[in-house]
């Protein structure tokens, strides 16, 4: 490695290091999602914990190049853990479990939350892509709480000056694009019924075990989300920690994670998860081309201008990111840096690669 590509390199990292989110690190001060919302689901249903600093990993045709900060330390991951969700489906649906993506839910489930005129038709794909429009109460908590909620990444005509959590008039499903964790806790219960098996139990034995990720994680549901299927209590798994709870996991295996999507399901000799089902997963939705199934995409460079418009991300608050170049074969993981400073980390960061993959 030439110096120039040490001082690349070294300069991006410590670039995000002195960029911190500023978020508590010990949970003494009130933080999350959560405060945003209005009484009294502005608090917390499931645990929180203590982070870390500034931490990542960088892999660069399937190698690491580049790890800093606890990035072996399992931390919350918050929406990251939507993307984990889409895994799920895929091996749901590899499985013969979900037989088309565009079936109704109902045709399975009536009797789990979809047995409403509102909720009749609403298919996989739509709660894949945020536009489900299912009206209800999942894990005491109903979907008006994310009544127009906006993000910064959007398209600014769902912007109204409409306060979040004001009760908006549902649209048939399919034709309203909306970003909200309490519909995804509701895909997140009919995955569980459709496997009968708890999720963090499959995710671990079809994902992580297979790709050789750590034993130091775990997903974590709300103190009161439990469902007894079978006879056994089982936990309903939540699709980030806006409430608290969902996924503590580790830099170091996100990547790994991310390098399974990257090879479009494949470890090894090994098919996880199918091409075909990664290949949905980017592929753009006609309300929301920056977001695929549950995954970000920067289609026409929506997300982050400076990077290439074939990236895909796994994106949760607090300064999490999983980002996917395919064009330079490279993933990397950042975790607890300023969301302000995300795009000029990465840039630096996509530099440095570039140098190192061409050895100047």
């Amino acid at each position: 490695m030439a110096l120039s590509d040490v001082d690349l390199l070294e300069g991006c990292l410590s670039f995000a290091v002195q960029n911190e989110i500023e978020w508590t690190r010990d949970n003494t001060k009130p933080w999350g999602i959560h405060q945003e919302d209005s009484s009294p689901w502005n608090r917390l249903f499931g645990p929180v914990f203590p982070r870390g600093g500034v931490s990542g990993v960088a892999l660069l045709d399937g190698q690491v190049v580049a790890s800093w900060g606890e990035h072996q330390r399992a931390d919350l991951t918050f929406s990251v853990a939507k993307t984990y969700l889409a895994l799920l489906c895929g091996i749901a649906f590899d499985s013969g479990l979900i037989r088309d993506l565009d079936e109704s839910v109902s045709t399975s489930l009536l009797n789990f939350g979809f047995d409403s005129p509102q909720n009749k038709s609403i298919s996989w794909r739509h709660f894949l892509q945020q536009t489900s429009e299912w009206e209800g109460v999942c894990c005491g908590i109903p979907d008006q709480v994310d009544h127009y909620r906006y993000l910064a990444f959007q398209d600014r005509r769902y912007k109204t000056n409409f306060r979040k959590g004001t009760k908006r008039p549902l649209s048939q499903p399919g034709t309203y694009w909306e970003y909200n964790d309490v519909r995804i806790n509701q895909l997140s219960l009919a995955l569980l019924h459709l496997f009968r098996q708890p999720l963090n139990e499959v995710f671990e034995q079809k994902i992580l075990k297979p790709i050789g990720s750590s034993c130091d994680w775990s997903w974590s549901p709300y103190a009161d989300a439990w469902v007894e299927i079978d006879g056994v209590l089982m936990p309903i798994l939540p699709g980030g920690s806006h409430w608290g709870g969902g996924v503590r996991i580790s830099s170091q295996d996100q990547a790994l994670i991310g390098q399974l999507m990257l090879q479009k399901g494949r470890w090894g000799r090994d098919t996880l998860i199918s091409e075909a089902w990664i290949d949905s997963m980017v592929t753009p939705s006609h309300l929301a081309p920056y977001y695929g199934l549950l995954t970000w995409l920067n289609t026409s460079k929506t997300l982050f201008p400076e990077l290439p418009e074939s990236s895909v991300f796994a994106i949760g608050a607090g300064g999490s990111y999983t980002w996917i170049d395919r064009e330079l074969n490279a993933v990397a993981v950042v975790r607890w840096i300023n969301p302000n400073c995300a795009q000029t980390f990465m840039v630096r960061l996509r530099q440095a690669l570039v140098a190192l993959k061409n050895g100047t």
